[in-house]
């Protein structure tokens, strides 16, 4: 496979700058295995979906992981220097790895303050990243960081606009357990699921459980291969907890569907399944999900439309069949839906 393959031409004005109001008024492209597609609404899920179907949702939380900071002048006759720092994979306690900016201009024991708080520049990696090493630790450091930070809006919409207060319930489920603060982009496929949304599908007889996949900064990173098979993945922590693997098996037992609300769900599915189901537990995956890949758990899949050339069009691509989505896609872009974290949906079935 060339990475050139899951290339198409997406106009710049197809971007979504912001959500659709209500959530739940979004746009759905049903993709069925064959037949032609089907122009509907988020509100048509319930209609597309039978009773004893299971939706499998993402219960992360999205960390303000934005941040400003100064980094003092080193001398006297000095500048103070402006950092903007985006938090991507915690390294422990009192540690984050992060992408700063200007990092050209911050070296290894630079000291940069965020208002109350502060940290220093452990190390700077090869790959473009650093390391920070907070004066706080724990609930302390995710409190400061929770005052202090704004959402982490994927580049595509920070280039275009300003992060907002709209920003701060529009970039979260409302699935988002506060225990499980650590995302750093949204799982952006449950972002359409309003509680009218919900009672509606369980009026439907549509069963639903949550698994938790905390998303990274990797999500957004570029595939620079031209040939597919040699892109690293990179990893996430992910959970299914002892109820949600019951409600994933017996929903597989009876024969009924699996649908996983977005990418990060389906990945965790996928990661953790096991004979003809899943189990249990925890583990950090890179999992890498390309055509060819034999899906295990997954049946149909709601998500977002994904960016050229990346790893989770890849990934949808594996499900439906690469000319099926191409052509799906093409289908979109003719007929105006929104792209990406901020845009219209999609239900995926499996070919």
């Amino acid at each position: 496979m060339k990475l050139s393959d899951f290339d198409f031409d997406l106009p710049e004005d197809r971007i979504a700058l912001r959500p659709a109001r209500p959530r739940d008024s979004a746009r759905l492209l049903y993709i069925p295995a064959e037949g032609p597609f089907g122009d509907l609404g988020v509100l048509d899920l319930p209609s597309l979906l039978q009773p004893g179907d299971l939706l499998v949702f993402n219960d992360t939380r999205v960390l303000p992981a934005a941040l400003s900071g100064i980094r003092p002048a080193r001398d006297e006759g000095g500048q103070d220097v402006t950092v903007l720092v985006n938090l991507h994979q915690r390294s422990g306690p009192d540690g984050w790895r992060a992408f700063v900016k200007p990092g050209k201009r911050l070296r290894q024991g630079d000291v940069i303050r965020f208002g109350a708080f502060e940290a220093q520049l452990e190390s700077k990696s090869e790959s473009g990243d650093v390391i920070l090493r907070f004066g706080l630790s724990g609930q302390e450091l995710d409190a400061a960081i929770e005052a202090a930070g704004a959402p982490p809006l994927p580049p595509y919409i920070a280039s275009k606009r300003g992060v907002d207060v709209a920003d701060e319930a529009d970039y979260q489920t409302i699935f988002a357990d506060p225990e499980k603060t650590e995302s750093v982009a949204a799982p952006t496929a449950g972002l359409h699921f309003t509680e009218g949304l919900m009672e509606a599908l369980r009026a439907r007889g549509v069963a639903m459980t949550k698994v938790t996949l905390h998303v990274g900064a990797g999500t957004f990173l570029p595939v620079k291969t031209e040939n597919v098979s040699e892109h690293k993945m990179h990893s996430e922590w992910c959970e299914i907890s002892d109820s949600a693997a019951a409600a994933i098996n017996a929903a597989k037992a009876r024969g009924k569907r699996v649908v996983p609300v977005g990418t990060t769900a389906l990945r965790t599915l996928e990661s953790l399944a096991e004979g003809y189901g899943v189990r249990a537990g925890t583990m950090d995956t890179d999992i890498f999900i390309t055509p060819g890949y034999e899906f295990r758990v997954t049946d149909a899949l709601m998500t977002n439309f994904h960016l050229p050339k990346s790893t989770l069009f890849m990934l949808v691509s594996a499900l439906a069949g690469l000319d099926r989505m191409q052509a799906a896609y093409a289908h979109a872009i003719a007929r105006n839906y929104r792209f990406f974290s901020y845009g219209d949906a999609c239900l995926i079935e499996k070919a």
